[in-house]
């Protein structure tokens, strides 16, 4: 199904779970989202995001650690990718912006990403080297990770010409009712003008 259908996901002060979340959101005119994650110290977390519809498709971005110190900031841009290592333990907090637009809302979707990818089952406490299967199986697990990852991208990019397209539509459309309402409205004007030149004026009779 299509982003645009599925980004009615709006989650105010929102806790993601313990591995990070990937989601879509719709951001109101004057609008803002914070959302809070936990990271422990010495984890690596990414913070990936893109505005799929609305606007310029630009929005505001902050990222805080639990002290409030300012770990990354962005204005009016339409996507990006941040990574990062916890220095301190908490809750990490990010925001999203749209509160210099006063008349278009935007969907956005981010993927908060925290630590690494636990391995297969049975694979990280392998003591020997992996067999041919399971050295596959590894394969296959990266490989479709990426497949995910570049399906969910395709999927944004679709969703965002798609808008473009209907956006565009409309335009036609109310543009081409203009043009056919003064079309009508210049031809009765000219027949009316016209019919008016050839009107016959009876002539005037002075009676005494």
């Amino acid at each position: 199904m299509n982003l645009w259908y599925l980004s009615i996901f709006t989650f105010l002060s929102t806790f993601l779970s313990t591995f990070g979340s990937e989601l879509t959101f719709e951001l109101p005119d004057n609008g803002k989202e914070c959302f809070y994650q936990e990271i422990k110290v010495n984890t690596t977390a990414t913070l990936e995001f893109q505005v799929v519809t609305g606007g310029q498709y630009d929005v505001d971005v902050i990222l805080q650690d639990p002290v409030k110190n300012m770990l990354y900031q962005q204005v009016k841009v339409q996507f990006d990718s941040h990574t990062f290592t916890a220095q301190k333990t908490g809750i990490y907090t990010v925001c999203f912006s749209n509160e210099f637009s006063t008349f278009s809302h935007k969907i956005v979707y981010m993927d908060f990403q925290v630590g690494e990818e636990e391995p297969l089952p049975g694979i990280g406490d392998h003591a020997s080297a992996l067999t041919q299967m399971e050295s596959s199986a590894v394969d296959i697990h990266k490989f479709l990770n990426l497949i995910i990852d570049l399906q969910t991208h395709h999927r944004l990019r679709e969703s965002q010409g798609r808008k473009r397209a209907e956006d565009l539509n409309e335009r036609v459309l109310w543009w081409s009712m203009f043009e056919t309402v003064a079309v009508v409205t210049i031809g009765v004007t000219q027949v009316f003008i016209l019919k008016n030149f050839f009107n016959e004026k009876k002539p005037f009779v002075n009676v005494e």
